[in-house]
């Protein structure tokens, strides 16, 4: 006999079974007590003698009894295993449990989310953010197998990278070893996915960790999020939103079947059209908003610049990496910058913007002059961008990319309030990570060793 989950006894009437969970409820009727155990797959009534009076809820237990078919009468068709209940031959407690500062029986929408992250690994025991963390563990499951079947491959870049402007703030992180300088970690990895492109991967992807220091906002946590990230060469825009379609339909209809994607291939809006009709770059399609419509669209052909009145200075409304459309490169070279379009393409569903991406200049020469626009001396260029240039000067094949926000797609698709609802351990809207709360001091050896003082 081994230890098997609460999903796997359905079948096992009149079989003895050994089980391990939490207490969920308790029910005394003075000579018999029943509790409903729970385990990561389902709940399941056992039914006990005195001896259960002294459980608390939340008690770690071990379970071993007889599978039995309940009387008509006590069916409880709400619950998966509603037809059967365990009759307890032997019970041990492996781990008492306090009385919880929060209930995990509820949805939890109605507890104050401070309280809820302070105790995260108590809220990621109610079944909604249970089932959350298990359906996006399988939706990369299928992105990846997807992504294999088209002949990817997948490359982890660095965490600890080179600080350059691209269009947030850097989180930096001192070097012992090289005092007074400093890391940062990846906005995405962007100039690292071109580099591999440069060295003749042609297909590559990644489930990505970027960091951003950026404001939160309910679709978007503070700090970090994840991203599937893509990059391909010798492709082109049309190529490109016909993977993502693919990918997204492929891997909805396994995961989400009760999900209806609106139209396939997906609408393609221009940035004017979407201003002109919608008033906003992320138009929701829906003509109803029914919660199991999910309609994306693409919004295409951006300003390749935007004006940044308080700096008095262009700015690439994207990043600097992306081309500009190549019937639009007479208006760069007259100067006509707030005409200029990129070849970009974000990626909206319902509404919000779940993805981005574009064809990249290849010719180091238009790159220079991008940046140039943009008002990056020779200098600031070669300090923060040579490596990249040099690399485009040893043969550079055409390229582009795209990268999906796994955690505020996720967020639309089960029609989350908020994007912290898809990730185990997310920063709250004040930036305190969850349970550890961090950011926190450090002591003075530490900021000694790295060449700190605090003022």
């Amino acid at each position: 006999m081994k230890k098997i989950f609460v999903e796997q006894i359905i079948d096992k009437i009149n079989q003895v079974v050994e089980l391990f969970g939490w207490v969920h409820s308790k029910r005394d009727h003075k000579k018999i007590v029943f509790i409903d155990l729970r385990d990561r797959t389902g709940i399941v009534q056992v039914v006990g003698n005195e001896s259960f009076k002294s459980l608390n809820l939340e008690d770690v237990v071990y379970v071993k009894g007889k599978v039995k078919k309940r009387p008509k009468k006590f069916v409880n068709p709400k619950m998966k295993t509603g037809e059967i209940e365990i009759e307890a031959e032997d019970i041990k407690i492996l781990s008492k449990a306090k009385s919880l500062p929060l209930p995990v029986d509820t949805s939890g929408y109605e507890i104050n989310e401070e309280v809820r992250l302070k105790y995260r690994y108590l809220d990621l025991r109610r079944e909604r953010m249970k089932n959350n963390l298990i359906l996006r563990h399988r939706f990369i499951k299928e992105i990846r197998n997807f992504m294999d079947e088209q002949d990817f491959v997948e490359i982890e870049t660095p965490i600890l990278t080179k600080a350059t402007p691209e269009g947030a703030r850097d989180f930096i992180v001192p070097s012992r070893l090289q005092p007074g300088k400093f890391y940062a970690l990846p906005q995405s990895p962007q100039q690292y996915k071109q580099l591999l492109m440069v060295a003749g991967i042609e297909k590559y992807y990644q489930i990505a960790r970027c960091f951003r220091d950026e404001d939160p906002r309910a679709d978007r946590s503070y700090g970090e999020f994840t991203q599937l990230d893509v990059e391909k060469s010798f492709t082109s825009q049309e190529e490109i939103l016909s993977l993502i379609e693919k990918l997204l339909k492929n891997v909805i209809e396994k995961i989400f079947p009760e999900k209806k994607i609106w139209k396939v291939p997906f609408p393609k809006i221009t940035y004017k059209e979407a201003m002109k009709k919608y008033k906003t770059d992320r138009p929701d399609l829906r003509e109803k908003k029914d919660i199991n419509i999910l309609a994306f669209c693409w919004v295409v052909d951006f300003p390749c610049f935007e004006w940044k009145e308080t700096e008095k200075r262009w700015d690439a409304m994207h990043h600097p990496f992306t081309s500009p459309k190549k019937e639009d490169l007479s208006l760069l070279n007259e100067g006509k910058y707030e005409e200029v379009r990129a070849d970009q393409y974000d990626l909206v569903l319902n509404g919000f913007e779940v993805g981005g991406g574009s064809i990249r200049i290849i010719d180091p020469n238009l790159q220079k002059k991008i940046f140039e626009i943009m008002g990056h001396t020779q200098k600031q260029v070669e300090e923060k961008f040579g490596h990249l240039l040099e690399a485009f000067s040893y043969g550079v094949p055409p390229h582009g990319g795209v990268a999906l926000g796994l955690d505020r797609l996720l967020q639309v698709i089960l029609n989350e309030p908020s994007v912290r609802e898809t990730i185990a351990f997310p920063a709250s809207s004040g930036g305190k990570t969850a349970v550890m709360e961090a950011p926190s001091e450090v002591s003075e050896e530490q900021l000694k060793e790295v060449g700190i003082k605090i003022r």
